[in-house]
């Protein structure tokens, strides 16, 4: 604090104080020498409080400017008293040019004045209120911009005017979609987890059922084919001694057995038993393939060979008059066993023929398509079958779940693909078209440049001729 210079009273002679006497003088001066030090000590008080009243007002002037929401501060009349930066971008007009404007010169329809007037009438009873309205930009084009309105008071409780705070809606609309295709996936994610582990799950207890099947289904089909034989040696044996001629007693005893029936029903019979036979080592082996993560040879795949290569073995094959719509694209390379991806694609084939001629469609049809980005190829199955039930889309890649009729499927073909798949990093995904029928959708990263793999083969050849 400054130390005040001391009061000119001082150096006046007591001499020269007529009519007074000098104890009174003595306490004048003193009294002046303090109210000389109360105006010096009020000023450095008041110098103090003008240093901290303007760094407050720097601090909110600050803030205001680093608000990316819109704010403007009007009084009961809608003039604005105070704004900041992002306002005044966002109408292309400055501080000192807004301040005192109403805020109904910045709207852009009268729709959005009605809105505010009532946002106005509510905001005076209310805590506060939300009011969408429309702004004209620096080239008169319409922003939309949302508003929470709330009343502003002063020092005594009495409301002096409105506070709006918002944000363009476009930005919030950018916000929620980020937000929605973060949840989005995030679920997928959170779903695929949880199909991985139930099918990690579900394959460490298949693996010991197909163990525990094969020995006693190998008996089975052992003992069958031996049948067959003997069936084979019995037939003909019956046959040459039927043509004896038998005494009359043996003869009623080969029509009261129904010896010729048996005889003729007995190969049916065995060839039956053979086929379920082999249609159980069937399930067996696709148990093993589902419960065990084969690690085969990796070589260099083209995917366009390999989609051609597909669709010509299941043409050939099970669909002759499968309609399948493919255009081959650029080379895509991605890094995997060439055998287990063929049979990924011709089970998504087939599938999709399955499904198509199982709708009312006379002609069943299969677009394939690829398409490609920086690190993945994206290949996509759309058929016009009937799609697939809502309530069945989470089930489809469940071990023996299947919608074809009993001896049609065993439900572990999309099983054993989603393995192979996830095997390859890839993902294997399904959904219904809008316009009807399915989608499955399968994604497998891109062979990075100069990446080395184990083996030497490819699949870069076309369908066999």
């Amino acid at each position: 604090m400054p130390v005040p210079p001391p009061s000119p009273l001082l150096h006046l002679p007591l001499g020269e104080l007529d009519g007074v006497d000098e104890a009174t003088w003595l306490d004048v001066i003193q009294k002046m020498d303090e109210v000389y030090s109360k105006l010096v000590s009020d000023e450095v008080e008041l110098e103090e409080k003008n240093a901290q009243l303007e760094q407050s007002q720097q601090f909110i002037f600050s803030l205001l400017s680093a608000m990316s929401d819109v704010l403007i501060a009007c009084n009961e009349d809608g003039l604005i008293e105070e704004t900041n930066a992002a306002l005044c971008a966002l109408v292309g007009q400055t501080e000192q040019a807004l301040r005192g404007t109403p805020v109904l010169d910045l709207l852009a329809d009268e729709q959005s004045a009605q809105r505010w007037r009532l946002a106005m009438y509510h905001s005076a009873s209310r805590e506060g209120t939300v009011v969408e309205i429309n702004l004209r930009g620096p080239a008169g084009q319409v922003v939309a911009v949302d508003l929470n309105c709330t009343p502003r008071h002063n020092s005594v409780g009495r409301q002096v005017g409105r506070v709006l705070v918002g944000r363009p809606l476009g930005e919030l609309k950018r916000a929620y979609h980020q937000l929605r295709e973060a949840h989005e996936a995030l679920k997928l994610a959170q779903q695929q987890l949880l199909h991985s582990e139930k099918m990690a799950s579900l394959g460490r207890l298949v693996a010991g059922v197909a163990h525990e099947l094969n020995n006693p289904i190998s008996f089975v089909l052992g003992n069958v084919h031996v049948l067959q034989r003997y069936g084979t040696r019995l037939s003909r044996y019956l046959d040459v001694l039927h043509q004896l001629e038998l005494p009359s007693d043996v003869q009623a005893l080969r029509d009261e057995l129904r010896i010729d029936h048996l005889l003729k029903d007995l190969p049916s019979l065995l060839e039956g038993t053979l086929e379920g036979a082999q249609r159980t080592t069937d399930i067996v082996s696709g148990l093993k393939r589902f419960s065990t993560a084969v690690h085969e040879e990796v070589t260099q795949v083209e995917i366009n060979a390999l989609v051609e290569r597909a669709i010509h073995w299941v043409k050939k094959g099970t669909a002759p008059r499968f309609e399948i719509r493919w255009a081959r694209a650029a080379d895509c390379l991605v890094c995997g066993n060439a055998g287990q991806l063929l049979q990924v694609v011709m089970n998504l084939i087939q599938n999709a023929y399955d499904a198509a001629v199982s709708g009312e469609n006379t002609t069943p049809q299969l677009e394939v398509s690829l398409q490609r980005d920086a690190s993945s190829v994206h290949l996509r199955f759309a058929d016009n079958g009937p799609g697939i039930a809502p309530e069945h889309l989470s089930r489809v890649f469940d071990p023996f779940f299947t919608t074809k009729s009993v001896g049609k499927g065993t439900g572990l073909g999309l099983s054993i693909s989603y393995g192979i798949v996830e095997q390859h990093a890839g993902r294997l995904l399904v959904e219904n078209l809008p316009q009807g029928g399915a989608l499955f959708t399968l994604t497998l990263p891109l062979m990075a440049i100069g990446a080395v793999v184990a083996g030497t083969g490819d699949l870069a050849s076309g369908p066999d001729p």
